[in-house]
């Protein structure tokens, strides 16, 4: 079954925020995953958000999402992306 990672974000540092984005496309290659959507915020249809960007990624399985996530070129992207935003990551697995 597919897995997804949603990521919801509110940036603090541009600059530094699409230099993570730029690492984690690289990263994501080894693992065939697709960003499905990556945007920034445009309104709220229902409720409050406080966030500035978000992302979809489709992974075939959650096995390979866990190995992304915890693969060396990910985890070296920690640091820049705590210093660039706050974010809220989640992962997902499709319902047949």
């Amino acid at each position: 079954m597919s897995a997804y990672i949603i990521g919801q974000v509110k940036v603090k540092d541009r600059a530094l925020w699409n230099q993570y984005v730029a690492g984690v496309a690289s990263s994501l290659q080894a693992f065939e995953a697709k960003v499905l959507v990556r945007g920034q915020f445009k309104q709220a249809l229902a409720g409050h958000a406080d966030l500035s960007d978000s992302v979809v990624i489709e992974f075939s399985s959650a096995e390979q999402l866990n190995r992304w996530f915890h693969s060396h070129d990910y985890q070296q992207l920690i640091t820049l992306r705590d210093q660039a935003a706050s974010v809220s990551i989640n992962s997902y697995v499709a319902e047949a």
